[in-house]
């Protein structure tokens, strides 16, 4: 692909995540929008008819696997294999977060209980996610070795992650299983737990949000003249870590 070494060393990296949200993202749009699950366009809808124990539908369950297996795969390669970024302790914590929160739904068999990126509540998000971090995956991963091409940054990844995470997710999510939930099932099981955790991942995604405020920040100043990951540490930096 013509890369930087510098590229060219992390594009494994950037080449299966691109791969795997590929995969996972078609697969949560053929869980909301080809199926009979209603639950993209009616939320709440997850808690109507709400009864602990719950067998869990085996597409879903399928889902549970996948994503349980990848994150639990991408806590050791964050800490051992990827590249070490400014955010990847924070990257760590989303994992264990993750993890958490799918592992838990699953045990407790709450089906229709939220968790972030699975169970039916959760596709709701990750069916949009995923879409944005396929294309920054495959925006990162693929930069021109030549410095002289004009720098065509992918700013439309601003608009799509704050739609996407910090607007859909709230929307979709936090308010069915923060609001919705309470008002079908107003006994219903680890209300606090879940919920504090989906807070997490949201002031996550701020945190997120704001590098990409500042790569085009940067970009807009002049400040930069090449497509980099602002996540990254400056060489000195990096020898330093």
């Amino acid at each position: 692909c013509n890369l930087r070494p510098k590229d060219a060393a992390k594009m494994p990296e950037s080449a299966w995540k691109l791969l795997f949200y590929t995969l996972s993202w078609s697969y949560g749009v053929y869980l909301l929008f080809f199926t009979d699950y209603p639950f993209f366009y009616d939320p709440p809808s997850v808690f109507y008819d709400w009864k602990k124990g719950m067998d869990v539908p085996t597409d879903i369950a399928i889902a549970y696997l996948l994503q349980c297996s990848f994150y639990g795969h991408s806590i050791y390669a964050t800490a051992y294999m990827d590249t070490w970024r400014k955010d990847s302790i924070v990257m760590l914590l989303h994992h264990v977060v993750t993890l958490t929160l799918i592992a838990a739904s699953y045990a407790f068999s709450q089906t229709c209980k939220p968790e972030p990126e699975q169970g039916l509540q959760g596709e709701l998000a990750r069916a949009a996610w995923r879409q944005e971090v396929v294309l920054g995956e495959a925006a990162l991963g693929l930069t021109p070795r030549d410095p002289s091409e004009p720098l065509n940054p992918p700013c439309s990844l601003c608009p799509g992650r704050f739609w996407f995470r910090l607007y859909w997710f709230p929307l979709k999510v936090l308010y069915a299983t923060c609001y919705s939930s309470l008002q079908s099932v107003p006994n219903i099981p680890f209300y606090f737990f879940f919920n504090a955790l989906l807070l997490v991942l949201t002031l996550m995604n701020i945190y997120w949000f704001l590098y990409i405020i500042l790569f085009v920040a940067k970009v807009l100043m002049g400040q930069m003249q090449e497509v980099n990951d602002v996540r990254e540490y400056d060489v000195e930096d990096s020898k330093k870590t």
